[in-house]
């Protein structure tokens, strides 16, 4: 009877009705599994090419659990197969612990991964949080595989992974994928078998650069963690909205296995610098379903805990739940959710008390739910040479928006909001993030990566459409002043309401603040009006074109 590590499409059929055997185990622990005894192996069958001057034959493309099982099995056939490239590394097996073999001269079988729509997408979202100098795992599914050709921007990144495909020779042609930052097997690809076209098998022949070794070497956790700024890419089938992923079933019906995912999710969580990144498409091929759910289904394999999940990437954006509450984790899974199902995940979270029950997502006045305008994020660079992230505020910025209130002094906070502050409050402060980008937009500056990120800036318009002008406001934290920040978020503001087509700002200013009528007069046509006798504000008007402006 059939007993399978892993499920292919190949047995899906016959495990699924009963006809044939699987075993779930990391892919990791299988050579010890055989090795001591556990599950005896009676017959090897593997493929090799043929035998050099010293007697070794390399076992080529698939080294993985073939040569632990070859080493243990009481009897080995090999197929001797000129086709068959010698690879390097610990690949190569004596002539002497071969009982039988055959001669086959025969082209290998090939294997190409199916492009998707979303591809594109989802690999420029993952490209933004892969740093320079990473090394790399490709987990197995056709999303982690295509986004390695959306790589091309990369400097130095490395590959430590559990199988090699085409995509890395063009990473490699162009001197992306160089391995000389990597600490760990420093100038080398590390990997345990090869799955492509006869154009990979031809580079991984007699090629120094690539090293095969057995998978419970490749894919310990232990060594995985020794990579610095390791970074895995798995694909998921289904995520629910408090991280849990199911990668391994469809409700009753077994559909992979665990394989090597969870042995590299862990490992890069260990690793210094490192990133586990879980990959999905937000939508079903048919686009009837979501692939993120408020509870995964029944029967569903849950192979990835909440507290292994660190980075979610679909084509809608980049999830980081790894320290955070369900609540926030729950938020964060919906922004990056297909729009057409936003609405109800939210409204499934609320039911089980997962959320706010006044919770808002961002919609116009007709309901409909607002995209992220990606467009408008930039890069300011302070007068210090900081390097300060700028783009527009979501629903996930409202802990941060926070943060950012009770930064402030009372001083500071009063010339902010014209009023006494003390409090900014879930209820009030959701309005601030949860805007339509049209009527309202709103933008913040922010400093560190995604899992640390901090806000220093907020500068938000309100649309007067009686008008057609918008309210302006702004602060930036105490340590950032004086660095240019506050222009760069009013300038980039004045851009952004342009082209929407408004004339100008409009609001009031408590006549301390100096510094803030300094940035105002750089805006366009300027009128301030000075306070009353005995008032402290002053009101101004800022026109983006002369035909709109009214002389000062």
């Amino acid at each position: 009877r059939h007993n399978a590590f892993f499920i292919g499409s190949t047995l899906r059929k016959e495990i699924n009705s009963g006809q044939s055997d699987y075993t779930p185990i990391h892919v990791s622990e299988i050579p010890d599994l055989i090795r001591s005894g556990r599950k005896h192996i009676d017959v090897a069958l593997i493929q090799v090419t043929p035998p050099d001057r010293y007697g070794f034959c390399s076992l080529g493309i698939n080294v993985d659990i073939a040569k632990p099982i070859a080493q243990v099995s009481y009897l080995t056939i090999a197929e001797i197969n000129p086709q068959m490239p010698r690879t390097l590394g610990n690949s190569f097996i004596h002539m002497q612990e071969i009982d039988y073999f055959i001669y086959n001269d025969v082209p290998l079988l090939e294997f190409r991964f199916k492009d998707r729509d979303v591809a594109e997408k989802i690999a420029q979202n993952i490209a933004n949080i892969i740093p320079n100098e990473a090394t790399l795992h490709i987990g197995n599914g056709n999303l982690p595989n295509l986004c390695l050709k959306y790589l091309m921007e990369k400097k130095d990144l490395g590959i430590h992974t559990h199988f090699i495909t085409d995509n890395i020779i063009i990473l490699i042609e162009n001197a992306v994928l160089t391995s000389k930052k990597k600490n760990f097997h420093p100038e080398k690809i590390i990997t345990s078998f090869a799955l492509g076209t006869k154009k990979l098998y031809d580079f991984v022949d007699n090629n120094p650069y690539i090293e095969f070794y057995p998978s419970d070497y490749v894919c310990n956790p232990k060594n995985i963690a020794k990579n610095k700024r390791m970074v895995s890419i798995n694909q998921a089938l289904e995520i629910d909205l408090t991280g849990q992923v199911n990668a391994s079933k469809k409700k009753y019906n077994f559909y992979s296995g665990i394989g090597e995912s969870v042995n590299f999710m862990r490992g890069a969580a260990l690793s210094k610098g490192g990133k586990p990144i879980i990959v999905i498409p937000s939508i079903s091929v048919d686009g009837k379903k979501s692939k993120i759910v408020p509870h995964l289904d029944e029967g569903a394999g849950v192979i990835l805990t909440r507290a292994d999940v660190h980075y979610v990437v679909t084509e809608w954006g980049v999830a980081y739940l790894h320290g955070k509450s369900i609540r926030e984790r729950v938020l964060e899974m919906i922004c990056i959710a297909h729009p057409k199902f936003r609405q109800s995940l939210l409204d499934e979270a609320k039911k089980i008390n997962y959320v706010y029950s006044d919770q808002l997502l961002p919609c116009d006045d007709d309901g409909n739910i607002c995209l992220y305008p990606f467009e408008y994020e930039t890069t300011f660079t302070s007068r210090d040479s900081k390097k300060i992230k700028i783009r527009p505020m979501k629903t996930t910025d409202e802990t941060l928006l926070k943060e950012l209130y009770y930064s402030l002094n009372e001083r500071d906070r009063y010339l902010r909001f014209l009023q006494v502050r003390k409090e900014f409050s879930h209820s009030k402060t959701q309005n601030e993030v949860n805007i339509d980008y049209n009527n309202i937009f709103s933008i913040g500056a922010f400093i560190g990566d995604i899992e640390k990120e901090r806000m220093i800036g907020n500068a938000t318009y309100y649309v007067n459409p009686s008008i057609n002008m918008a309210e302006y406001s702004f602060i930036v934290r105490e340590d950032y002043r004086g660095k240019g920040l506050g222009s760069f978020l009013y300038q980039h503001l004045i851009i952004i309401a342009k082209e929407k087509g408004i004339k100008g700002f409009y609001g009031n200013i408590h006549i301390q603040n100096k510094n803030t009528v300094k940035i105002i007069r750089k805006g366009g046509y300027t009128k301030i009006t000075p306070p009353e006798v005995g008032g402290k504000e002053l009101f101004y008007e800022v026109f983006f074109d002369k035909e709109n402006s009214i002389e000062d």
